[in-house]
């Protein structure tokens, strides 16, 4: 085999590893069947995309693409969480923050490498959309029967959904994809569908979880969808199927514990994230520059909360958490990270070619990040995914408007134009 062939296999080797851990991501098939929990599924298609991507760039001599400042900033922001082993609360969960982020900032080089073309997105995106379905599934079952209830009525599921609102900003992000898909012009009615009933499994997920932030998240990320979609009136009449559904079906409790936020200072919920909050600002008044190290927030508590807050909560928004734990030095990098990532999509929805998944991504991730400025996860795979997706659909986008431009470029012959008989292969 020619190596230029062997790369290329290697290349889509790569390609299907990381759409599978984008699969397991969402359907975690090792939580819930014993026989594949040794198996590490996520770790193991993880690491074969990845290395299988970095083999294809050394066997032909390429450089790794690194993403520009963004993705520099990125692995400069994980080198810094390593690096806080110097100073940190509690080097040992600083030591296990560090290796996490390294491996996150992996996947988000992995996927900017090996999705270069528009159908690897479309792929992607949609494997995602199908497999949460096992998610909200085993959401609503846990619910139907009652298991494992956060405050006996908020549901969850295993793993990494285990935290109603974790689940529930991970549920919400593929809701525009999923509608993106459906509102799309030509796609097989059994793929629209199929992604009708993914979206609409996740909103009901997201509903019995009774997360507000998920909430929030969801509306705005579907409005500004709506508003940005070309085919707005068909896009409106989506939106307003699943506001009516929401209506309809939403629990009493739902609408209950939403009402509380005008009341936050009664709620125990509402008041940890106050809590979280001032205690992030004690942390930045002592230590500016890089706090007191990645993943010691909850052991700083004790020195930084006031004298009323005796639980120790997690920093319950992402900025504050990394303000916190890394300082102005990581956040700053983290800010050129999501925000190069989240200008990256909004600059493809322009694109001819991939804008309509490029706006359901920008969407995504403005519901995502609205989300995280109410729980706060700096090691959630679903995040570096998103992000990663979304500085991928902003080079497809670049790749096609360049390869349009040069096409358009292309010089007219300056002499006469020579006829050919037809069929003769001789000119007149």
């Amino acid at each position: 085999m020619v190596p230029v062939e062997q790369g290329q296999r290697r290349d889509l080797w790569a390609f299907y590893a990381l759409t599978a851990f984008a699969a397991v991501m969402y359907a975690v098939p090792g939580e819930w069947i014993p026989a594949l929990a040794q198996l590490r599924l996520a770790l193991v298609t993880s690491v074969v995309a990845a290395g299988l991507m970095v083999m294809r760039r050394l066997g032909r001599a390429e450089p790794l693409y690194v993403d520009g400042s963004r993705g520099l900033a990125l692995i400069g922001f994980s080198t810094l969480a390593v690096a806080s082993l110097a100073w940190s609360l509690n080097p040992e969960v600083t030591q296990a923050t560090g290796v996490e982020l390294l491996k996150l900032t992996a996947i988000y080089l992995t996927i900017v490498n090996v999705i270069t073309t528009g159908r690897r997105l479309v792929v992607m995106c949609g494997a995602m959309v199908l497999a949460s379905v096992v998610t909200s599934i085993g959401v609503i079952n846990w619910y139907m029967v009652g298991e494992n209830l956060v405050e006996g009525f908020r549901a969850r599921w295993v793993g990494v959904y285990a935290d109603p609102n974790h689940m529930a900003m991970n549920l919400g992000l593929v809701v525009p994809l999923a509608v993106a898909f459906v509102a799309r012009k030509g796609s097989p009615w059994l793929w629209r569908l199929a992604c009708l009933a993914a979206a609409g499994l996740a909103v009901t997920a997201i509903v019995l979880s009774h997360s507000r932030g998920g909430f929030i998240g969801l509306s705005l990320a579907m409005g500004l969808w709506a508003v940005r979609e070309k085919r707005r009136i068909q896009a409106i009449v989506v939106g307003s199927v699943f506001v009516l559904g929401l209506l309809v079906f939403a629990p009493r409790s739902f609408w209950q514990r939403n009402e509380t936020v005008a009341t936050f200072q009664e709620d125990a919920s509402a008041m940890g994230r106050v809590y979280a909050w001032q205690v992030a600002s004690r942390i930045n008044l002592d230590k500016p520059l890089l706090g007191v190290g990645a993943g010691s927030f909850r052991y700083a508590w004790p020195l930084y909360a006031p004298p009323e807050a005796r639980r120790a909560y997690v920093a319950h928004n992402i900025f504050l958490d990394v303000l916190g734990e890394l300082g102005w030095v990581g956040l700053g990098l983290f800010l050129v990270f999501a925000g190069g990532a989240a200008g990256g999509a909004f600059a493809a929805s322009r694109s001819a070619e991939m804008g309509w998944l490029a706006r359901a991504l920008s969407a995504s991730m403005v519901g995502y990040l609205v989300c995280d400025l109410f729980s706060g996860y700096i090691l959630s795979a679903h995040c570096y995914v998103l992000f990663g997706l979304a500085a991928a659909a902003q080079r497809v986008a670049r790749a096609a408007e360049a390869s349009s431009v040069g096409l358009q470029k292309v010089p007219a012959p300056r002499g006469p134009v020579v006829a050919t008989w037809e069929g003769s292969g001789h000119a007149a």
